[in-house]
C-alpha cells in the first residue's frame, strides 16, 4: 500500500475510485445519493467508506436545512414537532424540510439516497428511525441525526429524546386509583415502541403499589389510534366486571373511549372515568374536557434540533438521551367511581 494511502485519516473522493478501481465521477454519484449506480459497485463503494471514513471537500459544505422525518403526518402531534424545530431552525437561519415515511417506522430502501442528495445540517427522525446500515451512510458523510420518541430501547447508540412515559403512565393510574377506582384498564401503544411500553409499566407500577393484581383481561394493545380506543372500549364494556376508569395511551385513544361509552348510554365521569396521554387539541375542549397527560413536544423538538446542530458543529453532546417532564393536567372526564 503507498503511503499516502496508509495513513489514518477520511479518504477523499479520489483515494476512494483508487480503492474501488472506479471512476472519481462514479463515486461522485454514491457520495450523493444518486440512484444511477449498478448495486455491487455501490455496495463496494459504500464497504470502504464505511471501513475509512470520507473526507468532504471543503467547498461542498452541507445545505442549509434541517430534515425532519415522520413515520406519517396526521393529527396534531407532527405539528407540534414542526413548530418545535422551526423554533430552531429559524435562530440559525435555517430552513425546514419535512419527509414522511406512509407509516413505517424505518425508512424505505432509497431514503438514504434522497438525503445524501440534498445534504442538509442533520436529520431529526420521529417516532421512527433509520436501520443501522443507513445510519451508518449518514455518519460516514458526516449528517447527524437525532430520534425523538424512538421506537426502540432507550439504551441506543443513536443520540435521541422522549419524554418521562413511564412517570406519566404512574401519574395517570395513581390519579384514578386516588379517586377510588379499583377496576382501571388500560388500552396500550404497539408492544414494540418504547413509549406504549413504558406507559405500560407506569400503569403496572402504580397498580402494583396499590395493592392490587393487574386483571389481564382489562389490558388491551393498540396502535395509537382512535379505532383503537372505540374498539377495545366496546370489548371492555362488555366483560362481566367490566372497568370503572380507563387509562388510554394517547389522546387519540381517549377519543375512541368517549365514543363507546356514548354508544353503551354511558357517562364520562359519572359512569367512565377517562385519562389520556399527549394534551394535544382537541381534548381541552370535548365534552367534558379530557385530562391526560401533557407531554412536551415542541420543546421535545427543539431540544433534539438543538443537538443535531450541536453534532453538526463538531461538538459532543453533553448526553446522548435526554427525557423531559410530563405533567398531570386534571380536567372534568375523570371522578370517583359511582356507587353501586
Amino acid at each position: 500500500m503507498p503511503p499516502a494511502e496508509a495513513r489514518d485519516e477520511p479518504l477523499t473522493i479520489a483515494q476512494i475510485a483508487k480503492r474501488a478501481g472506479v471512476s472519481v465521477a462514479t463515486v461522485s454519484k454514491v457520495v450523493n445519493g444518486r440512484a444511477d449506480v449498478a448495486p455491487a459497485t455501490r455496495s463496494l463503494i459504500e464497504d470502504i467508506i464505511r471501513r475509512h471514513g470520507y473526507r468532504r471537500q471543503k467547498v461542498a459544505g452541507p445545505a442549509a436545512l434541517l430534515e425532519l422525518v415522520f413515520h406519517e403526518v396526521r393529527g396534531p402531534y407532527p405539528l407540534e414537532i414542526y413548530q418545535g424545530v422551526q423554533q430552531v431552525a429559524a435562530e440559525h437561519q435555517l430552513a425546514v424540510v419535512v419527509a414522511e415515511l406512509q407509516g413505517r417506522h424505518t425508512p424505505g430502501q432509497g431514503w438514504a439516497d434522497g438525503v445524501l442528495a440534498r445534504r442538509p445540517t442533520g436529520v431529526i427522525s420521529v417516532f421512527s428511525g433509520p436501520t443501522g446500515p443507513q445510519a451508518e451512510r449518514l455518519s460516514s458523510r458526516g449528517i447527524p441525526f437525532v430520534l425523538v420518541d424512538p421506537t426502540g430501547e432507550p439504551g441506543h447508540a443513536s443520540p435521541s429524546v422522549g419524554a418521562n412515559n413511564w412517570s406519566g403512565g404512574l401519574s395517570a393510574t395513581r390519579h384514578l386509583l386516588g379517586l377510588g377506582h379499583r377496576r382501571v384498564a388500560m388500552i396500550t401503544g404497539p408492544e414494540d415502541v418504547l413509549a406504549g411500553r413504558a406507559r405500560l409499566d407506569g400503569y403496572r407500577a402504580a397498580m402494583d403499589a396499590a395493592g392490587l393484581p393487574v386483571d389481564p383481561a382489562l389490558v388491551r394493545t393498540g396502535d395509537f389510534q382512535i379505532l383503537d380506543g372505540l374498539k377495545h372500549t366496546r370489548d371492555l364494556l362488555r366483560l362481566a366486571d367490566p372497568p370503572t376508569a380507563i387509562f388510554a395511551g394517547n389522546d387519540g385513544q381517549a377519543l375512541g373511549v368517549y365514543r363507546a361509552a356514548a354508544e353503551a348510554g354511558l357517562r364520562v365521569p359519572e359512569d367512565l372515568s377517562v385519562v389520556g396521554f399527549d394534551d394535544l387539541f382537541p381534548s381541552p375542549w370535548l365534552t367534558p374536557p379530557l385530562t391526560t397527560v401533557r407531554q412536551p413536544l415542541a420543546e421535545m423538538a427543539a431540544t433534539a434540533a438543538t443537538m443535531v446542530l450541536t453534532l453538526a458543529q463538531g461538538r459532543e453532546l453533553p448526553q446522548n438521551r435526554v427525557e423531559l417532564a410530563t405533567e398531570l393536567i386534571v380536567r372534568d372526564s375523570t371522578a370517583p367511581p359511582a356507587a353501586h
